[in-house]
């Protein structure tokens, strides 16, 4: 076969993955939407094509100096110490693994002998992401479960938990969500973090999708208390606009992170031998490492931080008017005022099966790709706005399918598919189309 053949026949080939919903749409209202900058997409494929890898500073000194200021801009922005640093690893469960990972191998040489047959425990709340739960049990350490009625973790909570409790002192750390996944609750984090500093307990702040808010300034009250985190992470491949995969992972004081992670062998002696040189291998679990963090640099510094700050307050405003939207319908009601940009609401008088049809018959004419959830064991709709191009317009044309005919599965397009707007484009590029939908943020 011929190169030019072959590559014909590759293109055909593409066409098999072609049913797919690409997460950067601006109607990709579902689970945590992504809308990378073009920016950040156009090194990302730099990265990718001249191999340029993140692993220790006498292989990528500079590459690593450009993620560093980007962690150190995100550092300052949590109020975390100047000491503090980090690096970049592939998605939220890496950072939380290698954190709680810190937070234990701290805790047993605090302990030295105390801790010696004895599994450790972490106090979470029952909104923890499903990757702390999952990091635990990686760790062999065990969940001190939290119950919290209104689903945030606070410390009146917690202190009615360890009340309970006769015997703390296999305690490792707390966790707090800034920003859950379900709902974009923001914990009590001075109060948890307080409490923590209090115990002796590590304190990790899981921000992996709202961790970003702490850029917008409508927000920033919402995060008071994050200064106190001995670990904290965010997905800039979420609420930061860039490509996946990407976390930044940062510690109040990474030299124990590094007396966690740092990899001991005869071929990696080269890379430990200078000080003040900094390796991302020594701060979580990996080795090799692309240099994940340099499209968000390059991005920033094209667009701004001023530009990235307004962007993230889109979603905010849009959250709050679809709230609002939904108060003053009769046939709606808001579940909870939204934190961030995740907005609840229950339908009244429909059944799971209604909410599946509603969310299949958008996606099918495709108007948007916006799948239930549950909540507190019922089934409601939800909205997660991340994406600065998804418009108003966009959210009433969705509710007023919650309405008379639509709702009872009656209507349909017409002859002319009159109720498809101008804009739309075939299904395969308009919810599939990844590059259609890349968005400058400006």
């Amino acid at each position: 076969m011929t190169p030019v053949l072959g590559c014909l026949w590759i293109i055909k080939d593409l066409r098999a993955i072609t049913p797919l919903v690409s997460a950067d749409s601006p109607r990709f209202l579902g689970f945590i939407p992504v809308a990378p900058t073009k920016a950040s997409l156009l090194f990302d494929i730099l990265i990718s094509c001249a191999s340029i890898q993140g692993i220790s500073w006498l292989e990528a000194s500079g590459a690593i100096a450009a993620e560093n200021t980007v962690l150190r801009l995100i550092a300052d922005e949590a109020g975390m110490p100047s000491t503090a640093g980090g690096c970049f690893v592939s998605g939220g469960s890496a950072g939380n693994l290698s954190a709680l990972a810190v937070a234990r191998e701290t805790t047993k040489r605090r302990l030295d002998d105390g801790a010696a047959g004895r599994r450790l425990r972490v106090v979470v709340g029952t909104d923890a992401h499903s990757s702390i739960v999952n990091t635990l049990r990686l760790l062999e350490m065990d969940a001190l479960v939290v119950d919290t009625p209104d689903h945030r973790l606070t410390a009146e909570t917690v202190r009615a938990a360890i009340g309970l409790d006769p015997d703390l002192s296999d305690v490792a750390a707390v966790v707090c969500t800034s920003g859950t996944t379900n709902a974009g609750i923001v914990d009590d984090l001075a109060g948890v973090g307080a409490l923590a500093r209090e115990h002796g307990w590590w304190f990790h702040v899981d921000g992996a999708y709202g961790g970003s808010g702490i850029f917008a300034p409508s927000l920033r009250a919402k995060y008071q208390g994050l200064e106190q985190a001995d670990s904290f992470i965010l997905d800039p491949h979420k609420w930061l606009f860039t490509p996946f995969d990407c976390c930044a992972l940062l510690y109040r004081q990474p030299e124990l992170a590094r007396a966690t992670h740092t990899q001991d062998a005869s071929y990696l002696d080269v890379i430990h031998v200078s000080e003040g040189e900094w390796n991302p291998t020594d701060y979580a679990y990996h080795l090799t490492r692309r240099a994940r963090g340099l499209p968000l640099w390059f991005s920033l510094a094209v667009n701004g931080v001023d530009a990235y700050r307004e962007a993230i307050e889109v979603a905010v405003r849009l959250a709050r008017q679809t709230a609002e939207l939904i108060t003053e319908a009769p046939h709606l009601e808001l579940i909870r005022e939204p934190d961030l940009g995740v907005v609840l609401f229950r339908r009244t008088g429909w059944q799971p099966a209604d909410y599946d049809n509603w969310a299949q018959a958008l996606h099918d004419e495709e108007i948007a790709f916006i799948p239930p959830t549950k909540w507190e064991g019922e089934t409601v709709g939800r909205f997660a706005f991340l994406h600065p191009h998804t418009s108003m317009d966009l959210v009433r044309e969705i509710l007023d399918r919650t309405t008379g005919d639509w709702a009872d599965g009656r209507a349909d397009a017409g002859a002319d598919g009159e109720w498809i707007s101008a804009d739309r484009m075939p299904r395969a590029r308009r919810l599939g189309g990844p590059r259609a939908f890349a968005t400058e943020c400006r």
